[in-house]
């Protein structure tokens, strides 16, 4: 098995990596688009903070990992058993007699993280006929493709905005529903697919699709270091850690598992975070006044200032947990001002202090 980096000796990038651990803690925020340089730790930041999360409890022999206590109620496999298990107890209760009832195998597995490649077929990521069934038994059977894999975890797409249109269509659908219906060669299937989108690209190669870019819940940018110390430190951790990956990971192992337990203590905090009217009239009055489409940007706001004041461990959301997550979360849902050439960060800064002066 291949060891992680690990996530808390990532140098710098401290937006970064608040906005992916915020998207892992509330998955309803929609995932997380990182743009940006090269080599600047983005694909390493999400496999780091998988690493960190405890394995989740799954069905055995179910291809999406379906959580035993709260089913989709779309998975053909799990949906079976629970066919099965009715049949039982009707037929015991027509004989009269008494039997051990059927119990779901559980079993603990990682948080997936799955790469989507961009050369990936349509058939690789939603699925296709299984062929070796097919030619050997004569069997039609689903073979589940990489959204099925990803279910209940990470999905991960490296230079997203060179992603081919039709699965970027896919995947609005997907991400929207949180269910994959595949529908080819006789099959008609439909399993969950819920999963955290992070993607990943340099805007020097094109840009992202607007549908797309709108189902990300947040979006931060990253660029190379510029002070010398970070960029020495960011070698030299690098370095000792291909060197001798065992004893870095001992070295870092505090640190590690004190943001495991923060997630742990904010995953059970945050169903209890309070979110006064008054905070959302002021996300409200902040999206008005940037002019954001829809309400998609509201709404965010308020589930990530919740998540952020649930990893502080505060019992209610503040001014200041909502201003943390401001720039990450309508960044990208700006429209463009040709009269204004300022950034979006620069200009979600300036509307931050108009709307709330000191």
């Amino acid at each position: 098995m291949a060891r992680q980096y690990p996530f808390s000796a990532i140098v710098g990038q401290e937006d970064m990596k608040r906005a992916i651990l915020v998207a892992a803690l509330e998955p309803a925020i929609g995932g997380v688009l990182v743009m940006g340089d090269r080599g600047t730790g983005k694909s390493t930041a999400v496999r780091a903070l998988a690493a960190l999360l405890p394995a989740m409890d799954a069905v055995a022999d179910c291809p999406y990992g379906c959580d035993p206590l709260t089913p989709s109620g779309l998975c053909f496999f799990c949906d079976g058993l629970g066919k099965d298990l009715q049949t039982l107890k009707a037929s015991v209760a027509t004989i009269g007699k008494k039997t051990k009832p059927i119990k779901l195998k559980i079993i603990k597995r990682p948080v997936p993280v799955v790469d989507l490649p961009l050369g990936a077929t349509e058939d690789r990521v939603v699925g296709a006929l299984d062929l070796e069934k097919a030619l050997t038994l004569g069997e039609k059977a689903f073979d589940p493709g990489l959204l099925a894999r990803a279910n209940r975890g990470f999905l991960y797409i490296d230079e997203v905005n060179l992603l081919d249109d039709h699965l970027v269509d896919l995947l609005i659908d997907v991400a929207a529903s949180g269910e994959n219906v595949v529908e080819r060669e006789g099959l008609s299937i439909r399993h969950p697919a819920k999963f955290v989108l992070v993607g990943s690209g340099n805007p020097e190669e094109g840009e992202l699709r607007p549908q797309l870019l709108d189902r990300f819940g947040l979006a931060v940018e990253v660029k190379t270091p510029s002070k010398m110390q970070d960029r020495v430190t960011i070698i030299k951790r690098r370095d000792a850690f291909e060197r001798d990956p065992i004893a870095f990971l001992a070295e870092w192992q505090a640190q590690e598992d004190a943001i495991r337990q923060q997630l742990k203590v904010a995953r059970k905090k945050l169903p209890q975070v309070k979110v006064d009217d008054k905070l959302l009239e002021q996300a409200a009055i902040l999206c008005s006044h940037l002019g954001t489409d829809g309400l998609r940007g509201e709404l965010t706001l308020l589930r990530a200032a919740r998540a952020i004041a649930a990893l502080n461990g505060k019992n209610k959301v503040t001014l200041e947990d909502l201003k943390a997550i401001a720039i990450p979360a309508l960044q990208h849902r700006l429209r463009r001002n040709p009269l204004d050439d300022a950034s979006s960060s620069t200009r979600i800064e300036r509307a931050l202090a108009e709307v709330f002066p000191v």
